[in-house]
């Protein structure tokens, strides 16, 4: 009865959106991305997905029935947005049972553990991808190379594998950038998404539209995506400025791994990234320094998920230092 009487501060605004469609239009915009990796990457890809999607509806489910004891809210669309993303940072060739246990992670333990959406301080989808890549870091850094669509149901790592450009960069570390270049794919083959890698990060294109319309229909604003993107770009090119024989061209960072994927679709989550204008340019910018200096001098190729991650802990004194302005003041 008391919550019925229960008024919040004026202004009351309504707007035409809520979770739900907003949830449903996020996976929307994933369609062009999840279409590429069904491309190249065939039926392995597709049998991922759809373990991941459903393994995570289910999973949330089934904890909110019976152990929250809580209506479930999985027609909500943010399962599925999880399911989907956690699909998109993993190699075709992923054993589908540990599909399965990284999505039961993300679920159950990242996004549930704490009460359900809106109360997670971490993406769920980065905290299940790193638990992965911790947990089974050979399957999970093993790239089948993409080939004709619908060529193989690849669950082995015996097939055409090959490192990615940014391992192949890591591996290579010290070396002249000239010497390596030839090993490299050229940035309009990195642009379309014909390369090894995650099923989808691997085109920035389809990346890029799908952001466009998240921007179009004001679900994200641009202060996060630009501002992780342009400090990562401005960060890399500072360094290749300093020596162009041992640091890449920053252009190769934006279109290379999961620059593009996290700065529209990861960095972007209203649940676990600041509220005000101000804090989120400052959220994007640490993601963007941050995923450079993992890539340059970090154990691992990758650095977009780590980087991610860490500002997510970071949101909570980011909202207390930039407070979204009052209405009217």
């Amino acid at each position: 009865m008391m919550n019925l009487l229960t008024v919040s501060g004026s202004p009351h605004i309504h707007g035409n959106q809520n979770v739900k469609k907003i949830m449903w239009q996020v996976v929307l915009a994933l369609m062009p991305a999840m279409l590429v990796s069904f491309w190249y990457f065939g039926l392995s890809a597709i049998l991922l997905t759809v373990i991941s999607v459903t393994g995570a509806v289910v999973v949330e489910y089934l904890i909110a029935k019976f152990l929250l004891k809580t209506t479930p809210t999985v027609g909500d669309g943010s399962a599925v947005i999880t399911g989907l993303l956690l699909a998109f940072n993993v190699p075709s060739s992923l054993p589908w049972w540990e599909m399965l246990i990284g999505v039961t992670f993300a679920i159950g333990v990242a996004k549930m553990a704490y009460g359900g959406l809106g109360k997670n301080p971490f993406n769920p989808a980065i905290a299940g991808r790193i638990f992965m890549l911790v947990s089974f870091p050979v399957d999970m850094t093993t790239w089948p190379k993409p080939g004709l669509p619908f060529n193989t149901l690849n669950f082995s790592v015996d097939g055409l594998t090959g490192p990615t450009s940014l391992g192949i960069l890591k591996e290579r570390v010290g070396e002249n950038i000239s010497s390596i270049s030839a090993q490299l794919p050229d940035y309009m083959t990195m642009f379309i998404g014909e390369k090894g890698g995650s099923l989808g990060e691997v085109s920035a294109a389809a990346i890029i539209l799908g952001g466009l319309f998240l921007l179009f229909r004001r679900i994200i604003s641009w202060h996060i995506p630009i501002s992780f993107l342009l400090s990562a770009f401005v960060f890399a090119g500072i360094l290749y400025l300093v020596d162009d024989t041992q640091y890449i061209n920053p252009m190769f960072h934006l279109l290379a791994g999961g620059l593009m994927l996290g700065a529209f679709f990861m960095a972007t989550d209203m649940v676990t990234s600041p509220m005000s204008k101000t804090g989120q340019i400052v959220f994007g910018v640490g993601c963007g320094l941050l995923t450079i200096l993992i890539r340059v001098w970090g154990a691992y190729p990758e650095g977009v998920s780590f980087a991610i991650l860490i500002m997510n802990a970071f949101t909570p004194l980011i909202n207390k230092m930039f407070k979204p302005k009052s209405f009217g003041r």
